[in-house]
C-alpha cells in the first residue's frame, strides 16, 4: 500500500470541501480550487478528514493513488497558506520594479522585459533584486516562476541572471591557461 496514499487529510476550520463524481473542490481563505480526480480513485469526505483509496493493486492505480492524495492536500495547504516562490536577480544594472500589475525587469537586455501579472498569482519585489511569487495553486506558482526565470536564467561563470532563492549555481573557471608559449 502507498505510505503517502494511504495517509488521510485534515481539513482544517474553515476549507469546505466538495465532491461531485470525480471533481473535488477546496474552498478557503486563499480562494477556490477545483480539480479532477482520475475516476478509478475513489475519494471519501467523512467530517473534518479525505481519505483516498484505490480498487486494486496494479501498476497505474498504485502510482495514481499517491498522487491523487497528494494533489488533494496541496489543494487544502494552498486555500489556507498559500504557496510561493522566491527568485534573486543578479548582475550589474539588474533591477526589477512592480508597477500596477505589471512587473518590470531590466536585465541586460536594451529593452526592459515586462511581465503581467495572471489570474490567481500575486506578484511582489522587495527591493530592486528580489521577487516574491505566491498563490494558492501549487502548479500555477511554479509555472510561472519558471517563466520569470527563463526571461534570463543564470549563467555559470558570473552568476549573473534570475534564480531561485534556494537554487545553487554551480560556477565554472572561465579562460585560465589562455597565454602559453
Amino acid at each position: 500500500m502507498s505510505r503517502i496514499g494511504r495517509m488521510p487529510i485534515t481539513v482544517p476550520e474553515g476549507v469546505d470541501v466538495k465532491l461531485d463524481g470525480n471533481t473535488i473542490t477546496v474552498k478557503g481563505k486563499n480562494g477556490t480550487l477545483t480539480r479532477d480526480i482520475h475516476p478509478a480513485m475513489t475519494v471519501a469526505v467523512e467530517g473534518n478528514t479525505i481519505t483516498v483509496t484505490r480498487p486494486n493493486d496494479e501498476k497505474q492505480n498504485r502510482a495514481l493513488h499517491g498522487l491523487s492524495r497528494t494533489l488533494i492536500n496541496n489543494m487544502v495547504i494552498g486555500v489556507t497558506e498559500g504557496f510561493k516562490k522566491v527568485l534573486e536577480v543578479n548582475g550589474v544594472g539588474y533591477r526589477v520594479q512592480k508597477q500596477g500589475k505589471t512587473l518590470t525587469m531590466n536585465l541586460g537586455y536594451s529593452h526592459p522585459v515586462i511581465v503581467e501579472e495572471i489570474d490567481g498569482i500575486k506578484i511582489d519585489v522587495e527591493g530592486t533584486n528580489k521577487i516574491i511569487i505566491s498563490g494558492p495553486d501549487k502548479q500555477k506558482v511554479g509555472q510561472f516562476a519558471a517563466e520569470v526565470r527563463e526571461k534570463r536564467p543564470p549563467e555559470p561563470y558570473k552568476g549573473k541572471g534570475i534564480k531561485y532563492a534556494d537554487e545553487v549555481i554551480r560556477r565554472k573557471e572561465g579562460k585560465t591557461g589562455a597565454k602559453k608559449k
